[in-house]
């Protein structure tokens, strides 16, 4: 069942329009993370559901009712932001309880779910404490305690887990994923990193310019962007134009072979690293870079002709930089892209 639906929404700042005409659905219990690179609307989006920005054109529909006369404290959304934006004077029982004060909860009916909240992000018996003592991980779970306890039917991320560490980053995007799932939740969360995005949702959205340039399960996206953009977004490089005749396509690499079923004629294509296979009879390659990636070595190669390719191959035996060595291509690791 559809919990959140956005029909024709846009925003205009001027002449710019910065959402333009977005239509997206977000089903009870599901989580949706919005992808995109600065400028591309979707911070922007979240406050429009939030009711913290008004819409030049569109409705917002939560629950099938528009939310255009609804204001921001009767949406039953929660929004929780990068900077956490906790109270410096409340401990952090005094943080979590605030939406539940509020709504005129007494303190003896909201002290027992603030404790509960607690446990439930981590946090066991840490009423007491002081937000200057917490450490950006636990103001981050404190954060979300506070957005989940007056129980929003619609939680919303911003950025949630932008100013942490990278370690810290991915063990609390599985304890997030985990915590959603057994609550519940219903999560619209905005983000650029699309390793987190791609860990903690159900579907994702990549947006630019203001509109969804894509939108699947993390893994319809990866396998299959629908665009140069898109594949570059995600940080795929080996992007080239070809004619696709059969199933082979020209290009300045030479022939590349393509899956069985693959879009005709003049077209961009996507190779993954792990489809340029280094030891193969083919093109000639020069190693100008290699990377250690901890499970494998990331290589760039420059070709006689044609754009420098990456590539990625096993430990034992990497070429060395300066090498020469010739590579052939995967086709299950080829994408001939549907275009702009």
């Amino acid at each position: 069942m559809t919990l959140l639906q956005l029909e024709g929404v846009s925003v205009r700042f001027g002449e710019r329009a910065v959402v333009d005409a977005v239509d997206l659905e977000v089903a009870e219990h599901e989580t949706v993370c919005v992808l995109g690179p600065s400028g591309s609307g979707k911070s922007t989006l979240l406050r429009v559901v939030a009711g913290l920005q008004r819409v030049s054109g569109g409705r917002v529909l939560l629950g099938g009712a528009d939310q255009a006369a609804v204001p921001v404290h009767r949406r039953g959304v929660g929004l929780m932001f990068q900077d956490h934006q906790l109270f410096p004077h409340r401990d952090v029982g005094g943080n979590v309880a605030f939406g539940l004060r509020m709504r005129g909860s007494s303190k003896a009916a909201y002290e027992g779910q603030v404790a509960q909240l607690l446990e439930l992000v981590g946090l066991p018996g840490a009423q007491g404490r002081a937000v200057a003592s917490l450490s950006g991980g636990e103001q981050q779970r404190v954060a979300l305690a506070r957005a989940l306890a007056p129980s929003p039917r619609l939680l919303m991320l911003d950025e949630p887990l932008g100013q942490l560490d990278r370690g810290l980053r991915e063990r609390l995007v599985v304890e997030l994923q985990g915590l959603f799932s057994r609550l519940g939740t219903t999560v619209l969360a905005v983000t650029h990193d699309q390793g987190e995005a791609f860990a903690l949702a159900d579907r994702v959205v990549v947006m630019r310019d203001g509109r969804i340039a894509q939108a699947g399960t993390p893994l319809e996206v990866w396998e299959r962007p629908a665009s140069e953009f898109v594949a570059r977004f995600l940080g795929f490089e080996n992007v080239v134009s070809g004619i696709v005749s059969g199933g082979v396509a020209s290009t300045p690499w030479g022939e590349v072979p393509v899956p069985a079923g693959s879009p005709q004629g003049e077209r961009k294509m996507l190779i993954r690293p792990a489809g340029v296979l280094l030891g193969a009879d083919g093109l000639s390659c020069e190693v100008i870079s290699r990377t250690f990636r901890g499970t494998h070595v990331a290589l760039l190669l420059r070709p006689a002709a044609g754009p420098v390719l990456e590539a990625e191959c096993a430990l034992a035996g990497a070429p060395a930089v300066g090498d020469r060595v010739a590579v052939g291509f995967a086709p299950a690791e080829v994408v001939v892209l549907p275009g702009e």
